[in-house]
C-alpha cells in the first residue's frame, strides 16, 4: 500500500491562498516552490518532488504549477535549483482531477470521475509514497482518511481568509508529530503522521 501525504505552503494563520487564491504571500506567485525564499527551503521541495513517485494535483494548483514549471528550465535566467525543480516535477508522474478541463501534459493524466474512488484505488497499489496537493482535493482525502501524513510549510504570514489547510472533519483524527525544522526567514515545516 502507498503511504499518501498532503503537503503546501501555508499561511501562520492556516490558509494555502489568500481570497482570489492570491499566493503572492509565498513568493512564488503560484509558480510553485518560493524561489525567493531560502535556498535550502526550494531545494527541500525539489528533493520532495524528487522522492515522490505519484503527485495528486487538483485542478487550481495545477492550473497555477503547469503554465510554469514544464519550460521553466528553459527560460532565461533560470538558475541551476530551478532547473533542476523544472526537470523533476516534469519527470514526476502526476494525477490531475478536474471535471472542467479537457486535457493534461506533462507525464499527466487527467481523472474526471469520482476523485475518492481513484485515490483509494492508488493506494491500494504496489508503489513508492503519493503527494496530493492542492485543499480541496486533499479535504475530500482527508474526510475519506485516506492521508497518511501532514506536511505543512508554515509561512510567518497572516492572510486573514482564504482556502484553508484543513477542512471541517466529522470526528478528530490524530497524528504523531515525526519532523520539526526551520528554515532561514522564519519558515517552519512540521510533519505528522496519521496514528491508526
Amino acid at each position: 500500500m502507498r503511504k499518501l501525504t498532503f503537503a503546501m505552503n501555508v499561511t501562520l494563520d492556516g490558509y494555502v491562498a489568500a481570497p482570489g487564491d492570491d499566493l503572492g504571500w509565498s513568493g512564488g506567485e503560484g509558480e510553485g516552490p518560493d524561489s525567493s525564499a531560502s535556498d535550502e527551503l526550494f531545494q527541500w521541495w525539489s528533493d520532495r518532488v524528487a522522492a515522490t513517485s505519484l503527485a495528486l494535483y487538483g485542478r487550481k494548483l495545477w492550473e497555477a504549477m503547469s503554465p510554469h514549471w514544464p519550460t521553466a528550465d528553459q527560460q532565461p535566467g533560470a538558475t541551476p535549483a530551478e532547473i533542476e525543480f523544472a526537470r523533476r516535477w516534469r519527470d514526476m508522474p502526476k494525477v490531475v482531477f478536474s471535471s472542467t478541463i479537457d486535457e493534461v501534459a506533462w507525464n499527466a493524466r487527467l481523472v474526471t470521475g469520482d476523485a475518492v474512488t481513484e485515490i483509494a484505488r492508488l493506494k491500494a497499489e504496489d508503489g513508492g509514497p503519493m503527494d496530493i496537493v492542492g485543499a480541496t482535493l486533499a479535504g475530500a482525502a482527508m474526510r475519506a482518511g485516506l492521508i497518511d501524513e501532514y506536511a505543512i510549510v508554515t509561512h510567518p504570514v497572516l492572510v486573514g481568509g482564504g482556502t484553508p489547510f484543513f477542512t471541517a472533519l466529522d470526528s478528530w483524527v490524530k497524528l504523531t508529530l515525526v519532523e520539526n525544522r526551520t528554515f532561514s526567514g522564519g519558515v517552519v515545516l512540521t510533519r505528522y503522521e496519521t496514528r491508526r
